[in-house]
């Protein structure tokens, strides 16, 4: 086998006419590997998400001084998750992911159950006159509580979403019939 040498020039065959023969990167794959980047940044984003959930688990509740354990549990699950999903974008398993988006929508789900019952946010918004009198005063705390929910379930909205796209760019293009 003959070694390229820069004093001998341009291997023969490498005049640039090959061109239209040369394989091209399908545009899936460089979707791929955006998505990817995505995803690792939303998941850290996510990570300090929980981080501020497990700190509204701590606190204690309106009808007991005690923890919320479905919260803090649910939070922990949802670290867990996390770790899962990115050991699923590492390897591109796709059922890895594919268990992240509906494992981690019912621990989301019981987290702001959990949470809305325990600092009876349900009952603060039910109570609160979005006209001109307040019949409750709506404490600072479940303002924050509440813009932690929507914010975390959006985010989770998007995170989701951003999965599925990656999910449809990794599965193989379907055959033409």
């Amino acid at each position: 086998m003959q070694q390229r040498k820069s004093t001998l020039g341009r291997p023969s065959g490498t005049d640039g006419s090959d061109y239209s023969y040369r394989m091209v990167v399908d545009s899936r794959y460089q979707l791929v590997a955006k998505g990817k980047k995505r995803l690792s940044l939303l998941f850290i984003f996510e990570a300090l998400i929980l981080s501020i959930g497990i700190v509204f688990a701590f606190l204690p509740g309106i009808q007991d001084n005690t923890p919320n354990t479905l919260a803090f549990s649910s939070v922990v699950v949802s670290f867990v998750f996390l770790i899962i999903a990115n050991i699923g974008r590492k390897r591109s398993k796709s059922s890895l992911l594919r268990f992240y988006s509906i494992a981690s929508v019912i621990a989301l789900l019981l987290l702001a159950a959990s949470l809305s019952k325990q600092h009876s946010l349900l009952k603060a918004i039910q109570d609160y006159n979005f006209g001109g009198t307040r019949k409750f005063d709506f404490p600072r705390f479940q303002t924050g509580l509440l813009v932690y929910i929507l914010a975390s379930s959006l985010f989770k909205i998007y995170t989701i979403t951003t999965v599925v796209n990656l999910l449809f760019n990794m599965s193989p293009p379907k055959k033409a019939s």
